[in-house]
This record gives C-alpha cells, structure tokens and sequence, in this order.
C-alpha cells in the first residue's frame, strides 16, 4: 500500500542543499546571488540565540555521556554483599561458621570466587571439579550454593539495568548532538541567507498598491544557488477577496523574476493580513512510477515508499523495507516513511532526521526490528540529485548511452545507536532516469550477476514513461526467475526534465 507524501508546510527559511558526506566544504556564493546595489546581507537577531540552544544542547549530551559507564564485571561492593547475603542466611545457622569466617576466611573468600568464576562461565549447573571443593569443604553446600546463584542473578540484573540505562543515554546524547547539529546549520543558512533590498521592496509595495493590496512588511531570503524566495504579509483594501496567484505575479514582474506558489498555500487574500509565500521557480520537474509484488503475491508488502515536495525547491523520494515480509514488515516500513515526512517536511536534514528515527527505534525496543532506507533527493534549481542510503540496495542512474549503478554497505536502522549513512551526489540531465529497487529485487536475480544483468535490463528499454519503466524491469526480473517471488518486490522509477 502506497504512504502517500505530505506536502511541504513551508518554512519561512529558504534553505540550500545539505553536503554530502563524501565531500564536506563550504560552497561560496555564486551566479546571480552576489548582493547588488542596494541590497545588504541583514543579520538575524534569533541566529545567535539559535547557537546558545545549540551550545546548551550539546552540554546536556556531555553531561548524559559522563554519568555511569556501562559495566562488564561485578563492582567488589556487589561481590561483598553476595557472600554477606550467603554468611547471614547459610553460615550464620552453621556451627562451624566462626572457623569458615575467622580463620578460615581467606579459603572460604576463594571458594566463593571460585564458585562465581564457575557460574559465570558454566551458568547454574557449574563444572564438575567445582562442585566436588565445594561438597568436601562446606556441610551445607547445596543451601550456600543456591543462595551464591541468587545473589549472582541479583548482582548481574542489576549490570543489566545499568548498562541499559547507559545505552539509553548514549542513545539521547546521540539525539541532542544531532539536533544541536541541526540547529546550528540552520543558524548557518539563516545568517547567510536573509538579505534586504529597499529598493525591491518599495517597488513590490508600490505594484501591489495599484492592486488595492496593503504591504505591513516585506523579506527577502536567498539560498545558496541564488534562488529567490519573498516573503511578503499583506491585506487587501477591498471587500472582496484578492486571488493569490495575482499578487506572486505582481512580485514577479517588480522582482524580474518568476516566482511560484508552495502547493499548500492558500489561494485568496482578505481584508486581514496574511504572509504570501514567493518562490523562485524550478528549472526541473519530476514524475516518478512504481511497480510492486508481495513475497508469494501476496496483496501485503513490507515495502513503502513516498514522494514529498521538501524546502529548498527539493523533492524527495524514499523507499523502505521492513524485516521480513507480511504485515508486521509493512507496519515497520510505513512507520519509518511518515516518520521521514514529519521531520523532512518540518526541514530536517535528510541525515539528521534519519539518524533520529534510527535512535528512536533503537531505544523504544528490547528487540531488533530493522528497515532499511533508500531516498534520492532532487534538487530541482540545479538538476542534482543525492542519494542517500542506510542498508538500502543499488540504485541505477539511467542516461541515453549509460546506465550507472550506486551501492552501500551501510547498515539499516533500528539495529545500533549511532550508524554510517552513505551518500552520494550526482548531475543529471534532460530526461535521466532514477531507478531505486529493494533487495527483493535483485535478490531474485543470480548471485554476484544481480546488478549486472539489472543494468542490462534498464539499459535495453528506451521507455520514456516512468511508471511503464517500473512495471517493465518487474516484469523482465519475473521472468527470468520464472518462479513466484520470494519476497517483497518493488521497483521506483523516477525521471527528471527541464521545465
């Protein structure tokens, strides 16, 4: 069943593209973004207030990472209670308990070890040679023995509970690094991209006016291709409601520049204020295509996917895969994929907000339930894409003369605290493809020729259609194996063109 994308919510900041992991550096301003006459870089106010959040998220990570370590031996304190729990409720109705603790002591001290040592590496039964010392050196052997196991277990659950409140820990400071990371990024991209031009806006205020609009204020915001977008608050001065798309028009022609609406915005002007939205517009579309089976055709995938608009002009497309395969793999799947859209809506760093589920899943469960993460990101001003991964299978970049294949080695989420997502950009051009399977896919296909005869498939279709091209590489892999599947299957095609 299809997770159906949200739209962007719109963030007041127009954020530029993330870097990828494999090239980490700052990009300069360039193109048509330098700052003109007139117009001015504006320092924010709140990007400083940002940096202490930030600041004070990351003491609080260092202070969870400083409290107790996860352990891997009883404390002497624990091993001192153990026999003091022994010597009360064994030796102390024993008459020879004064010569076992007096002295004796140290024998019977090494006994205990002895005993401990035994049950940690044999488990309750113990071994054979440590049992015999004991019965030839304790008359009440049997009762010592099983009150040394209890205080064993009670010692050792409580190492369970310490190292678990510890993984809990690292597991938060692991998500308050993160978001302090988010955090000052987006302090970044704010101090660098809020600028003022009077100039502009005294234009805008004046070509609205003759529409019988009233601008209480005007912002300007530049990412860092040098894309536009304006933010004006306004009200119109007449009974009747103003069509929005006539004012993104006006700012349009003021601006020299073609602006756009964000799809979730609303559609008329009134008489009370209200902030329009102005973005440059892209100079890439996409339209994508899928086609999918069930493990055994089955109508219930452990695959899900979705397509979102994201800030920035961007637009994403993920795809996961639940462990295993039937419902409980569709729930894992689909719980993954709207976690995504929540935070990459809201303008999470497409890493950040993997990393943040993947903890999430990590802490709220005593047991492994992992999904894998496949997204590709178009960036629709440049025509570039990133693709990103965490456990995910090969993705295929198909131009008119090549077919190109991308793999990770990464893990999925849900399986450790911190992991390593790989990530990769590349250029793409009028009419490529972007072709993104899950492992059920390639898996059906001979071992160690999988991604070989994939890209053979791939690069014998001159379909043009995505969603055609999805169901044609599903059907050539089927009919190779001739056989029902023997898991979930999806294939994701997604094509890029110049607007």
């Amino acid at each position: 069943m299809k997770t159906s994308g949200r739209i962007s919510r719109g963030l007041c900041l127009f954020t530029g593209r993330s870097t990828s992991i494999l090239h980490n550096k700052d990009h300069d301003r360039k193109g048509d973004n330098s700052m003109d006459d007139g117009q001015a870089l504006h320092d924010s106010p709140y990007v400083e207030q940002i940096e202490k959040f930030a600041h004070s998220l990351r003491q609080l990570s260092r202070t969870f990472l400083g409290l107790e370590e996860k352990r891997q031996a009883f404390s002497s304190e624990e091993i001192e209670e153990i026999f003091k729990r022994v010597r009360e409720r064994v030796c102390a109705k024993c008459e020879k308990c004064g010569w076992c603790w007096g002295e004796n002591f140290v024998h019977t001290y090494q006994m205990g070890y002895d005993v401990l040592s035994a049950v940690d590496k044999y488990g309750n039964e113990l071994n054979t040679e440590t049992k015999r010392k004991l019965m030839q050196r304790c008359i009440m052997a049997p009762r010592f023995l099983r009150e040394t196991l209890e205080g064993f277990h009670g010692a050792r659950q409580n190492i369970i509970w310490v190292n678990r409140m510890a993984r809990s820990r690292e597991s938060c400071a692991i998500q308050l690094d993160t978001f302090a990371d988010m955090m000052q990024h987006t302090a970044k991209e704010l101090e660098d991209s809020i600028f003022t031009d009077e100039r502009l806006e005294k234009k805008i205020a004046v070509s609205l006016k003759k529409k019988d609009i009233r601008v209480l204020y005007t912002h300007f915001f530049m990412n860092g291709d040098g894309k536009y977008e304006i933010h004006v608050t306004a009200r119109s001065m007449r009974k009747e409601k103003t069509p929005v798309k006539a004012i993104v028009r006006a700012v349009s022609e003021a601006a020299g520049r073609k602006f756009i609406l964000p799809g979730d915005s609303a559609q008329m002007l009134g008489t009370k204020y209200m902030t329009i939205v102005c973005r440059e517009g892209p100079a890439f579309y996409t339209m994508q295509g899928t086609a999918r089976i069930g493990k055994g055709c089955s109508n219930i995938s452990g695959d899900n996917f979705s397509m979102m608009d994201m800030p920035g002009g961007r637009r994403g497309v993920v795809l996961s895969d639940g462990m295993g395969s039937g419902e409980e793999a569709c729930r894992e799947s689909t719980l993954v994929i709207e976690l995504l859209e929540e935070l990459l809506a809201a303008g999470f760093p497409e890493k950040t907000a993997i990393q943040m589920i993947n903890t999430t899943l990590v802490i709220g469960r005593e047991e492994i339930h992992y999904s894998t993460v496949d997204m590709t990101v178009f960036d629709l001003y440049t025509g570039e894409c990133e693709i990103i991964k965490a456990g995910a299978s090969s993705t295929f970049i198909k131009k008119k003369d090549s077919v190109e294949h991308l793999s990770s080695t990464s893990l999925p989420i849900g399986v450790m605290n911190h992991i390593e997502i790989d990530s990769v950009k590349r250029k793409l051009e009028d009419g490529d493809f972007v072709i993104m399977v899950t492992d059920g896919v390639l898996d059906a296909l001979p071992v160690g020729e999988q991604d070989i005869l994939l890209e053979t498939i791939i690069q014998g279709s001159s379909i043009s259609n995505p969603r055609e091209m999805a169901h044609h590489i599903l059907e050539q892999v089927l009919a190779w194996t001739g056989k029902e599947p023997a898991d979930d299957m999806t294939v994701l095609a997604v094509g890029v063109w110049e607007s």
